[in-house]
């Protein structure tokens, strides 16, 4: 059962972070997501089978990627950095809605309530772990979108060995001595935000 309560939150956190990286390369100028039918709420679109059941089961895993050619950008390395930031975002955007849902919304239902919760931590964890600076996840791209030309050249030469660095810090739990910290900050800005709108509110 406890997997099942997992569902809906690793649904609404892959896929709204898929669609929102395929919308923003629409925006910008670039199709290919659109013309491979990845602007999608279809689940199916976006699920890579094996990431998914390792996200399920491991807390770690992956998505299918959305096609995106940065050469249809006007500007290859600011589109860049926005198409890369839209996943995340869109992440923390849902937790804080969810986040505004448990504190202000009486929720009676225990299977409900722990749907929530699970889909809060799901869109952190997405978000924060996909802004790390290694392959394939988003941060190296905007990383790589940051560094000057050349030097960007190279980084994505050698971005197979960023990879394998990816897979040992997985592979040892050393990740999870990265993301703690970092998840913890973002929970609490997530109470300042909370605590400001319940301030706003009622006044308080």
């Amino acid at each position: 059962m406890s997997l099942l309560y997992n569902l809906p939150g690793l649904f609404v956190a892959i896929i709204f972070h898929e669609l929102a990286h395929g919308l923003m390369a629409y925006i910008l100028g670039d199709d290919t997501a659109k013309k491979a039918g990845r602007l999608s709420l279809n689940p199916l679109k976006h699920i890579d089978l094996i990431g998914f059941v390792f996200l399920l089961l491991f807390r770690f895993g992956w998505a299918k990627p959305v096609p995106v050619n940065p050469f249809n950008f006007k500007n290859r390395k600011r589109d860049t950095i926005l198409v890369s930031l839209a996943g995340p975002f869109t992440n923390f955007l849902i937790a804080i809605i969810v986040s505004f849902i448990l504190v202000f919304v009486k929720i009676r239902n225990p299977i409900l309530l722990d749907i929530l919760i699970i889909t809060l931590w799901y869109n952190i964890m997405l978000g924060v772990f996909n802004l790390l600076p290694f392959p394939p996840l988003d941060g190296s791209k905007i990383l790589a979108s940051l560094l000057p030309s050349k030097v960007e050249y190279y980084f994505y030469r050698y971005e197979k060995y960023l990879y394998l660095i990816l897979i040992i810090l997985i592979g040892t739990n050393t990740i999870d001595k990265i993301l703690s910290p970092i998840i913890s900050n973002v929970l609490s800005i997530l109470d300042l935000i909370i605590g400001y709108l319940w301030s706003v509110v009622y006044g308080i």
